[in-house]
C-alpha cells in the first residue's frame, strides 16, 4: 500500500493518508476495504453513504485515483473509527483482519526515517555503494561496447547486401522479361553454360523449353512465334524468357553453385 498526502487531491493507485506524522488522522482508502473483505468497490461505497445518510458516521471525502485501465475514479478515504463501523456492517468477521491491517500500517508509520547521512559516514556502506555503482558503470560499459559491435555488423551488412539489393531493384521491380543470352550476361556467364545449368536444374527441358510448373511459379515466361521454312513452310517456335523473379533466383543460385566449387 502507497502513503500520500490526500490534501492535494492528487491522482492515485493505492490507499491514501492524510497524514504520515499523525497516526490519529490516518484514513484508509474504500478501495482497500473492498479488497480486506473480499468485496466490490461500488457495495462499499453505496454502505458508506447509507450510513453517512443514517448519520452512523460522517461523510468522508472522495479522493480521485486512476482505474486499472488509466480511467479516473472516485474512492471515499475514511477515518480509522469509521472503517471499523463500516467492517462491521460489511463482514464483522473480517473485523479481525481490519485491526490486523491498521496495526500493520501504523507500525509503518511509526518507523523512523532511515538516517542516510549516519549511514554515508560508515566506510562499509560507503565502500559498499561504490562497489555497487563502480559494477552498474561496467555493465553500461560492457552493454555499450556490444552495441556498438552490432551496430557495426548492421553496417557491414548493409553495405555487403547493397549490391544485391540494387540487383534485385532492377530486375523484379522493372517486370522485364529476358532471353538467355541476356540473362547469361547478367549473371556474367555464357549462354550455353546458363541453359545447361537450367536444364540440369529442372527449369528447362532437353529443347530449352520451359517445364510448366517454373511458369506458373512466376520464373520463367514463353514467347510463341512462328518462321517461315523454305521447304516446310510456316514452323511454330518457342522461345524461354526468364522473368526478374526468376534471374533474381537463378543468379543466387548460380552463385551458390559457384562458392560449392570454390570449396
Amino acid at each position: 500500500m502507497n502513503i500520500s498526502s490526500s490534501q492535494h487531491g492528487q491522482l492515485s493507485v493505492a490507499t491514501h493518508f492524510q497524514s504520515q506524522q499523525n497516526v490519529s488522522q490516518a484514513s484508509m482508502s474504500s478501495r482497500e476495504i473492498a479488497d480486506l473483505v473480499g468485496s466490490r468497490h461500488d457495495s462499499v461505497k453505496r454502505a458508506v453513504e447509507r450510513l453517512a445518510e443514517k448519520s452512523v458516521i460522517g461523510l468522508p471525502p472522495l479522493v480521485e485515483y486512476l482505474d486499472g485501465l488509466g480511467r479516473p475514479a472516485l474512492e471515499y478515504q475514511i477515518c480509522k473509527r469509521d472503517t471499523y463501523i463500516i467492517v462491521a456492517q460489511l463482514c464483522p468477521e473480517f473485523t479481525a483482519r481490519l485491526v490486523d491491517r491498521w496495526q500493520e500500517l501504523e507500525e509503518q508509520v511509526a518507523k523512523p526515517a532511515f538516517d542516510y547521512m549516519a549511514a554515508l559516514s560508515d566506510p562499509r556502506t560507503l565502500l559498499a555503494l561504490l562497489t555497487e555503482n563502480v559494477t552498474k558503470v561496467v555493465a553500461l560499459e560492457a552493454d555499450n561496447t556490444e552495441l556498438t559491435k552490432e551496430n557495426h555488423l548492421l553496417e557491414v551488412k548493409v553495405e555487403q547486401d547493397a549490391p544485391k539489393v540494387a540487383f534485385h531493384d532492377m530486375v523484379v521491380v522493372s517486370h522485364k522479361t529476358y532471353n538467355a543470352a541476356q540473362a547469361a550476361k547478367i549473371i556474367g556467364t555464357g549462354r550455353t553454360r546458363l541453359l545447361q545449368f537450367m536444364r540440369l536444374k529442372g527449369w528447362v527441358t532437353r529443347t530449352n523449353e520451359p517445364y510448366q510448373a517454373k511458369i506458373e511459379a512466376g520464373l520463367l515466361d514463353v514467347k510463341l512465334g512462328t518462321f517461315d521454312h523454305p521447304t516446310q513452310g510456316t514452323i511454330p517456335t518457342c522461345s524461354t524468357l526468364i522473368t526478374g523473379k526468376g534471374l533474381t533466383k537463378l543468379q543466387a543460385m548460380w552463385q551458390s553453385r559457384e562458392a560449392d566449387l570454390l570449396e
